[in-house]
């Protein structure tokens, strides 16, 4: 993977969107390209970023070229629609809700237990 990879926030605008942005930076991740991704209805709002604005871009099923990693957090729905896309696309998907809890095929990762 690239050293300092091009990651992706699905679901950017919404409150655990805006603390991975804000963990990301907190915690110095070698973030070498960051897309903002969330519903079009918030399509062009800005988010900072290392001081710099960063335009919210609308989620479509061509969002994911070119990203390394896609951070998501936008319900399950979403995660079951667009994660195996953004799969499929190359990236690593670390996805924050329930959608693939019980799928025997992706990994169930806990920090604290088997990180």
């Amino acid at each position: 993977m690239n050293r300092t990879p091009h990651v992706a926030v699905v679901g950017a605008t919404g409150a655990v969107g805006i603390e991975m942005i804000k963990t990301l930076e907190k915690r110095a991740f070698p973030v070498g390209k960051l897309t903002l991704l969330a519903s079009a209805r918030y399509a062009g709002k800005t988010l900072k970023f290392k001081g710099q604005d960063i335009t919210v871009q609308e989620l479509t099923k061509d969002s994911f070229a070119g990203i390394d990693i896609a951070l998501f957090s936008a319900g399950g729905s979403i995660s079951k629609e667009f994660g195996p896309i953004a799969a499929k696309a190359g990236c690593v998907v670390v996805d924050n809700s329930s959608a693939f809890r019980m799928d025997p095929t992706v990994p169930l990762v806990v920090p604290e237990i088997n990180g």
